[in-house]
């Protein structure tokens, strides 16, 4: 039996604050990550970084009690709705607990904590060359937007 349990994290308590960074750790040497190391030094300046952000959230997703996935997400603003909308900025989950729902029950969470605090949508980027991550989300009712959208970058 899969017991999935996903919570919402709190970057000032350390425990789930290196839950997160281990997930960031996993998902940076993904492929989809560009198969990158999460230095000491990059760690550091994440957390320190993240708890100026007032308009940060975090999920951590456990399967069996063993950690799992996670989702890295920041509050923005819908101009159109004149309401709050929640952006999924980091998703994963780990490769040895893919297949087992935790996606699905991330997402979920992350919809629940939407209609709690009254945020219109949900949104995300997707890598082109990620057809499970697409499929993923296009069985939670996830569309590309009409018209559809590039996302862009400068690198300063």
């Amino acid at each position: 039996m899969v017991d999935i349990q996903v919570k919402l994290g709190n970057i000032q308590n350390e425990s789930d604050a290196s839950d997160m960074l281990r997930m960031l750790s996993v998902y940076m040497h993904d492929p989809m990550g560009g198969e990158q190391s999460l230095s000491d030094e990059l760690a550091k300046k994440n957390i320190d970084g993240l708890k100026k952000q007032s308009n940060y959230v975090f999920f951590l997703a456990y399967c069996n009690d063993e950690l799992a996935g996670f989702a890295n997400c920041f509050i923005n603003f819908s101009t159109f709705k004149a309401q709050q909308l929640i952006n999924i900025h980091d998703f994963a989950v780990d490769p040895s607990f893919r297949r087992k729902g935790l996606g699905i029950a991330m997402i979920n969470r992350i919809a629940e904590y939407c209609q709690e605090n009254g945020l219109c949508k949900i949104t995300l980027e997707v890598r082109f060359d990620n057809p499970g991550a697409q499929k993923l989300y296009k069985k939670l009712g996830f569309e590309e937007g009409e018209p559809a959208y590039h996302f862009w970058e400068k690198v300063i």
